[in-house]
């Protein structure tokens, strides 16, 4: 099924496709992907080859255009795009507590396992034979989206011309215990420079820990605020623009009232905006298991935190932000997790997770890709993506210190440019 749409200067046709839950049982219960594709308006760009985007995550449903800019103008002058909304968000047969709600808590956790990058590649798989007619296309991914393209070029390369990644290379042995050794040293690195940066930050921060320690503070969602959920937005300043999004939330968080200091409505409402846990799942979920290979992770950054003691909040110590870590608490604290509290932690503790890269297969690699390492990625630990970048074959990278996590999205018309110039063996601008 599909429906046509017209943007500020792209053509866009909604799809739907019925594909299998679990591929082992094709015939077993079905789910809905959902795709938008956008194309210029020329005649000809509706005979472009597509390129697929992955979106980062695990558990976002893909970009929704206004325009024509960014990577996607860059894309279209050569490509039709793809906006896939990769298995459980968006229109994908979305998961929430309540999507899942008949379902026990063991049940729920099976169902949850099928929602890895091996089950999003079997959908883009099927996708390209319906809708591209089997053709080769081009893939890009970002972030999480990232290891996507590898686990595509891993599992079927046939079905690809040329792959780009942005901000998301993995690793492809290292456990989730290991990737969070190196990120919590990134996250304290980015907390020094965002301090350093708002040297006032530290007073609103620690004035604010001390109000809502005492105080019975609702978000905008309902929950208590506690310092732990403060903390989280710390996932924030890895990003470009991020820091002063939240250092202008700061200094707001506390108004001067008649009955004496109290947290600003406004603080209340952006704080859930710069948060996604309510809304988004699967990120929650399933965040560590994509690392996990015949492994389970046992919450690995909230063991790893046990070995930084300073993110600890304690009054007489400094406020430190954590990362884009999942902890259990998590399910505890948050109102759209609470119900999913048990799969979580069968989640966790699933030891049985397919292994996901075949390290021979990769060196062999003849697809050619091109991929963006942000050296000052607060997500993705430089040396792990140098380590894969040199264990996958035709493989070419380009490393810089100009952007951070979210470049594609401040920047995407230009990285992208590069990447393409990159993969053509084309003179970099």
């Amino acid at each position: 099924m599909h429906t046509r749409q017209i943007l500020a200067g792209i053509h866009a046709i909604k799809h739907t496709f019925t594909l299998p839950l679990d591929y082992s049982q094709p015939n077993g219960e079905q789910i809905t992907v959902f795709a938008r594709e956008l194309r210029g308006t020329s005649p000809q760009d509706s005979t472009r080859p597509f390129i697929v985007f992955f979106q980062g995550g695990p558990g976002f449903g893909a970009i929704r255009p206004a325009a024509n800019n960014g990577w996607i103008k860059r894309a279209l002058k050569e490509f039709r795009v793809l906006l896939l909304d990769q298995r459980g968000t968006g229109l994908s047969t979305p998961v929430s507590h309540a999507s899942i709600s008949h379902l026990d808590s063991a049940q729920q956790a099976t169902y949850l396992s099928h929602f890895r990058a091996d089950n999003i590649i079997r959908d883009a798989e099927a996708i390209r034979q319906s809708i591209a007619n089997g053709d080769k296309w081009s893939i890009l991914g970002q972030s999480f989206g990232g290891f996507c393209v590898l686990k595509y070029l891993n599992d079927a390369p046939e079905g690809l011309s040329e792959a780009y990644i942005t901000g998301g290379i993995p690793s492809l042995s290292r456990p989730a215990e290991q990737v969070y050794q190196a990120t919590y040293r990134r996250v304290l690195s980015k907390n020094a420079d965002f301090f350093t940066r708002f040297p006032d930050a530290q007073t609103l921060i620690k004035q604010l820990a001390e109000h809502i320690a005492h105080h019975d503070v609702r978000i905008a969602t309902g929950e208590r605020l506690t310092v732990e959920m403060l903390q989280l937005l710390g996932i924030n300043i890895g990003m470009e623009q991020g820091p002063e999004s939240v250092y202008y939330l700061l200094e707001q968080a506390l108004i001067d009232t008649a009955a004496g200091p109290q947290v600003n409505p406004l603080f209340l409402a952006h704080f859930c905006q710069l948060l996604d846990y309510n809304t988004n799942p699967i990120f929650a979920l399933l965040h560590e298991s994509i690392y996990c290979q015949k492994d389970a992770s046992n919450w690995a950054a909230q063991r790893v935190r046990s070995v930084y003691s300073e993110f600890n909040y304690e009054a007489d110590k400094p406020f430190l932000f954590t990362g884009e870590m999942v902890y259990p608490w998590f399910f505890e604290q948050f109102t759209n997790l609470k119900p999913l509290k048990h799969a979580a932690h069968l989640l966790a503790e699933k030891t049985d997770w397919p292994n996901l890269y075949d390290q021979e297969r990769l060196i062999d690699n003849q697809v050619p890709v091109a991929a963006a390492i942000y050296s000052e990625d607060m997500f993705v630990e430089m040396q792990y993506s140098l380590e894969t970048a040199a264990s996958v074959g035709n493989l070419t990278y380009w490393l810089t210190s100009e952007y951070e996590h979210n470049g594609i999205r401040m920047d995407g018309e230009h990285i992208l440019d590069k990447l393409i110039a990159l993969n053509r063996g084309e003179q970099l601008r």
